[in-house]
Parts: structure tokens; C-alpha cells; sequence
């Protein structure tokens, strides 16, 4: 093996890798929704209006494209 790929080699296993952004919120909400149900508590929903959802899911595709126009290739 050349000196060169090693280097390659080595960058590569020093990239530091992130989670799932998505999959660690789903995890996380899905850990809560569990524990609520293990302690018999269940969240006061009546004052929740879906249509925040829509707007929060607009909101966060909106984030998601531009930082996905903006960054690097």
C-alpha cells in the first residue's frame, strides 16, 4: 500500500460521523411516548392544534433546503 492511500485511509477514519438528526428526534420522542405510558400518564392533548404541526414541518423543510442549497458538493 502507497504512502498516499494510507493518508486517504486515515481521513477517512478521522471523520467524525453525526447522527441521524431525524432518527435520534423520532428515537427521543418515541423513548418519551414510551415512559409516559410505562408511568399511566398520558399528556393533556386538548389544547393541541394539528395545524402547528403542518406549519412546524414547512418551517423545518424550508431550513432543510436552504442549508441544502448552500452547502458544499
Amino acid at each position: 500500500m502507497s504512502e498516499q492511500e494510507q493518508n486517504i485511509q486515515q481521513e477517512r477514519a478521522a471523520v467524525r460521523r453525526i447522527p441521524d438528526p431525524l432518527a435520534l428526534v423520532v428515537g427521543l420522542v418515541s423513548l418519551g411516548i414510551a415512559g409516559s405510558g410505562f408511568l399511566g400518564r398520558a399528556p393533556d392533548l386538548s389544547g393541541f392544534d394539528p395545524r402547528w404541526l403542518l406549519a412546524a414541518g414547512a418551517v423545518a423543510l424550508g431550513l432543510v433546503l436552504l442549508v441544502a442549497s448552500v452547502r458544499k458538493r
